[in-house]
C-alpha cells in the first residue's frame, strides 16, 4: 500500500512537472508565434508552415518508431540502459541526417523554380539532425523524473523565442524564422546531454545486436508514423499546391489555435504510461480500468474545449491575428473537433505497445492515411482550409473506431474507448 501511494504520489509529481514545463512552452510560443504571424502574414506565414509540414514528415521517418517502445525498453532492462539509449541514438543519428539529405532533394523536384520556398524548408529541415537528443527525455520519463526536462525543455524554448524576438525587432525575413526550429532542438539537446550526465546516466554503447531487436519492436510503428504524418501534414502541401500560400496560412492558423492546449492532453499521457505499463505486469482488470480512465479524461476534455473553440472561433481569430486572418475561423470550427480523436490514438499507443499489437497499426494508418488524401483532394477545391479540416476530422475518426473494428486483435481496444466514452467500469469495484 505505501509503495503505491508511493508511486501515485511521484505520478502526480511528474504530471505537474510536465504540465509546468508545457504550460511555459506554450504561453511562450503562443505569443510569439502570435507576433510572427501577424508580422509575415498569411502568405509567408504559409510558407513557414508548409515547410514545417515536410519537416514532421520526414521526422517521422527518422525516428524509427523507436520513442514509441524506448520507456518500455527502458524499464523493461534497468541494466543495460546506457546500451538501450546508446543504440536509439546511434539509430536514429543515421536515420535522421538521412532524412535531412532527403528533405532538401524533394523540395529542390517539387518546388523546383521557387528558390525562397527550397531554402525556408531546407533550413528547417536542419532541426531533424539535432532531434535525436530528444532520446534523452524518455529516460528521465521512465524514471519519473520530468521536472528535469520540463525545465530545461521551457529553458532551450525560451532562448529561440528571444532569437525570433529579435527576428521580429530587425523584421528579418522568413528564411530567417524557418532556422528557429533548428535552433531549439540544438540548444535542448546540449542541456539534455549535460543532465544526463549530472544525473549518474548509463555509459552509452552501440550494439548491433541489440540494435536489430529495438528495431524489430519498433518497426511496427514506423509505417504509422509515416502515415499519421500523411494525413496530419500533406494537408497543408495540398493547399499549397492546389492553392495558395495564403490558403495554408489559415488552416495553419486554426490548427496552431486548436492545438494550443494540447499540452495538457500529452502530460496526462506521457505522466499515466509508467504506471499503465506497471499494471499491464501486474494486473489485468487494474490495466483495463486505466487505460478507460486515460481515454475517458482525454475524450470529455478535449469535447469541452471544443465545444468553447467553437462558439468562440470568430471574435477568437479577429483579436488575437487580426482582421486578415478571419478565413481562419471557419476551418477552427471544424478541425478543434479533431482533438479528441487524434489523442484518443495517442493515448492508444500505450495498449499497443502492451499487447504487442504494433504490426496491426500498419493497416489503420495506411487506410486513414489514404482516405485522407482522397478527401483532400475533393473536398480542397470545394472548400479551401475547410475542407482540408474536415477531411483531417474524417481520417481520425476512421482511424481510432472504424478500421479496428475489422482487425479482431484491435477490438478490445475499442470496447475499451467506447465503455469510457459511456463512462463505464471507471472506478474500482470493491469485491
Amino acid at each position: 500500500m505505501k509503495f503505491r501511494n508511493l508511486l501515485k504520489n511521484r505520478i502526480a509529481q511528474n504530471a505537474g512537472w510536465l504540465i509546468f514545463g508545457k504550460v511555459g512552452q506554450m504561453v511562450v510560443n503562443f505569443l510569439v508565434g502570435l507576433l510572427t504571424a501577424r508580422f509575415l502574414g498569411p502568405s509567408n506565414y504559409g510558407l513557414l508552415n508548409y515547410a514545417a509540414a515536410y519537416t514532421a514528415f520526414f521526422s517521422a521517418i527518422c525516428t524509427l518508431g523507436i520513442n514509441s517502445v524506448l520507456v518500455k525498453e527502458i524499464i523493461d532492462r534497468p541494466a543495460q540502459q546506457g546500451t538501450t539509449l546508446g543504440t536509439a541514438l546511434g539509430l536514429r543519428a543515421v536515420a535522421s541526417v538521412l532524412s535531412a539529405l532527403s528533405l532538401m532533394c524533394l523540395t529542390m523536384l517539387v518546388d523546383a523554380g521557387e528558390p525562397e520556398t527550397i531554402t525556408v524548408v531546407s533550413l528547417s529541415g536542419l532541426s531533424l539532425v539535432f532531434q535525436i537528443f530528444e532520446t534523452f527525455q524518455y529516460w528521465f520519463q521512465s524514471r519519473l523524473e520530468s521536472k528535469v526536462t520540463a525545465v530545461l525543455t521551457l529553458l532551450a524554448f525560451t532562448l529561440t523565442a528571444v532569437y525570433k524576438a529579435v527576428l521580429l525587432a530587425l523584421k528579418k525575413s522568413v528564411a530567417f524564422f524557418a532556422c528557429a526550429n533548428a535552433l531549439d532542438y540544438l540548444l535542448l539537446a546540449i542541456f539534455l546531454f549535460i543532465a544526463y550526465r549530472k544525473h549518474h546516466g548509463a555509459k552509452l554503447r552501440f550494439s548491433w545486436s541489440y540494435g536489430k531487436e529495438l528495431l524489430k519492436k519498433s518497426r511496427y510503428f514506423i509505417l504509422p508514423a509515416l502515415m499519421i504524418c500523411v494525413y496530419s501534414q500533406t494537408d497543408k502541401m495540398m493547399l499549397k499546391q492546389m492553392l495558395s500560400d495564403a490558403e495554408v496560412g489559415y488552416y495553419a492558423t486554426a490548427v496552431s489555435l486548436c492545438n494550443v492546449w494540447c499540452f495538457v492532453l500529452s502530460a496526462i499521457i506521457d505522466s499515466l504510461t509508467p504506471s499503465i505499463y506497471e499494471a499491464n505486469q501486474t494486473d489485468h482488470e487494474r490495466f483495463r480500468r486505466r487505460n478507460r480512465q486515460l481515454y475517458a479524461i482525454v475524450f470529455y476534455l478535449s469535447m469541452a474545449v471544443s465545444a468553447m473553440y467553437t462558439l468562440l472561433a470568430s471574435p477568437a481569430i479577429r483579436i488575437l491575428y487580426g482582421t486578415e486572418y478571419i478565413p481562419a475561423a471557419a476551418p477552427l470550427r471544424i478541425i478543434t473537433w479533431y482533438t479528441a480523436f487524434s489523442y484518443l490514438g495517442v493515448a492508444r499507443n500505450i495498449w499497443i505497445v502492451c499487447k504487442n499489437c504494433q504490426k496491426y497499426l500498419i493497416w489503420v494508418y495506411l487506410f486513414a492515411a489514404l482516405s485522407n488524401v482522397g478527401l483532400n483532394l475533393l473536398l480542397i477545391p470545394r472548400m479551401g482550409a475547410s475542407g482540408a479540416a474536415l477531411a483531417s476530422l474524417a481520417a481520425q475518426i476512421i482511424t481510432v473506431f472504424i478500421v479496428p473494428l475489422f482487425i479482431k486483435p484491435l477490438r478490445e481496444n475499442t470496447k475499451l474507448m467506447l465503455d469510457a466514452i459511456m463512462l463505464k467500469d471507471l472506478r474500482h469495484r470493491k469485491k
